[in-house]
């Protein structure tokens, strides 16, 4: 049995799967099923992480926010941040250094794809980028 694909999530399609936001529901969730059943090593960025929690404590609770993220990390890795990501980060030109961190964190923990729908935004690419559709495509 082949190696499962490694694929680092951008925050909207977690996002698009919590919240149910449609049009980008299944194709999200179709996704993350992947890492949560193995078919896909999952990793998640840190600062999505802490920011998830502000907006889940913000509208319904911290206690809320910490089942979230617990139920999170059964299935997705973090994937490290230090300084030499920021560094790294800082030399892209991508005119969102959120974004930039991401594609450094996708390149440092060894993700073949970063999964997100905003794709444009991670120009130029260091890994490949694809929505979640594009990754149930080559998970079929």
């Amino acid at each position: 049995m082949a190696a499962p694909i490694k694929a680092l999530f951008d925050l909207n399609v977690i996002l698009d799967v919590l919240q149910k936001r449609e049009p980008f529901y299944a194709d999200s969730a179709r996704a993350l099923a992947c890492a949560e059943t193995g078919r896909v090593q999952g990793f998640i960025a840190p600062h999505s992480l802490t920011t998830l929690f502000y907006l889940y404590a913000k509208d319904q609770s911290a206690a809320t926010a910490r089942v979230t993220l617990t139920s999170l990390l059964q299935f997705l890795s973090v994937a490290p941040v230090d300084g030499i990501t920021i560094e790294q980060a800082l030399n892209l030109p991508y005119p969102d250094f959120e974004d930039a961190v991401l594609m450094i964190a996708a390149v440092q923990c060894g993700a073949e794809y970063l999964v997100t729908r905003n794709k444009r935004d991670f120009q130029p690419a260091m890994v490949t980028v694809i929505g979640p559709a594009e990754l149930n495509a080559l998970i079929v």
